[in-house]
C-alpha cells in the first residue's frame, strides 16, 4: 500500500524529503535554474543507485561467498554493481545521453557551438588584427573540448570503479587478518568514500550540464 505524503511528515519522509531538498540545493546553482528542475530526477537516480552500490559491499556474504574456478579464483554470487567496470561504464553512458539531451533542449544548438568554438572575447577591447586571430585560438580550444567530452564517459566509469573495487580488495584482504579487529576502521572508511564517490560522479555530471546550460543563461540575463 502506497502512503501519501502527510503535513507533518513522519520520520521516513522527513529523511527522503530532507535528502531530496538537499541534493536539488545544492546541484541548482551548479546547473543553473533552467535545467536545474529537469536535470534533478537524473542526479538523484545516479546519487541514491550509486550509493547503494557502493555499500551494498559492505554487507556480510556480498563478494566473498561464490564458486572457485580453474585458476583458483573465486567467483562471487553477488557483487556490488559499481565493483564491476560494465556497470560503471552503463551508468557514464546514461548520463552522458542524458547530458546530450539537457544540453540540447535547454541550451541549443546555437549555445552549444558557441561555447565550443565561439570567440569569448570583447571586440572592444581587444585590437582588431587580435581578435580575428582569436577565432583560430578558440577553434582550436573547441577541438580540445570535443576530445576532452569524448573521455568523460571513460574518466566517469574508471574513477569510480577503481575505488569501489580498490575498497572491495582491500577489505577481502583486510579480513584475513581479523583476529587484531583490523576490518573494522576499514568498513568506516569504505561508508565515508562510497558517499564522497556517490557524490563525486553526481557533482561531476551537473557540472557538465551546468558549463553549457548555466552558460545560456547568465548571457540571456
Amino acid at each position: 500500500m502506497v502512503k501519501t505524503p502527510q503535513l507533518v511528515p513522519t520520520r521516513g519522509q522527513a529523511v527522503v524529503e530532507n535528502l531530496v531538498e538537499g541534493i536539488f540545493n545544492l546541484i541548482e546553482p551548479i546547473t543553473g535554474k533552467t535545467a536545474a528542475k529537469a536535470a534533478f530526477p537524473l542526479l538523484i537516480g545516479l546519487f541514491t543507485f550509486i550509493l547503494i552500490q557502493n555499500w551494498s559491499g559492505l554487507f556480510p556474504g556480498v563478494g566473498t561467498i561464490g564458486t572457485w574456478d580453474a585458476q583458483g579464483h573465486l567467483v562471487p554470487f553477488i557483487r556490488p554493481g559499481n565493483a564491476d567496470l560494465n556497470g560503471t561504464a552503463a551508468l557514464a553512458i546514461v548520463s552522458m545521453v542524458a547530458w546530450f539531451y539537457l544540453i540540447f533542449k535547454y541550451a541549443g544548438i546555437k549555445v552549444i557551438v558557441y561555447d565550443l568554438f565561439g570567440n569569448k572575447a570583447n571586440k572592444k577591447d581587444v585590437p582588431a588584427v587580435l581578435y580575428y586571430f582569436l577565432f583560430v585560438i578558440f577553434g582550436i580550444v573547441g577541438l580540445i573540448e570535443i576530445v576532452s567530452i569524448t573521455f568523460r564517459p571513460i574518466s566517469l566509469s574508471f574513477r569510480l570503479f577503481g575505488n569501489v573495487f580498490g575498497g572491495e580488495n582491500l577489505l577481502h584482504l583486510m579480513t584475513g587478518l581479523y583476529k587484531w579487529g583490523l576490518p573494522i576502521p576499514f568498513y568506516f572508511l569504505e561508508l565515508l568514500i562510497g558517499f564522497v564517490q556517490a557524490l563525486v560522479f553526481t557533482l561531476l555530471v551537473s557540472v557538465y550540464i551546468g558549463l553549457i546550460c548555466k552558460h545560456d543563461a547568465e548571457g540571456q540575463h
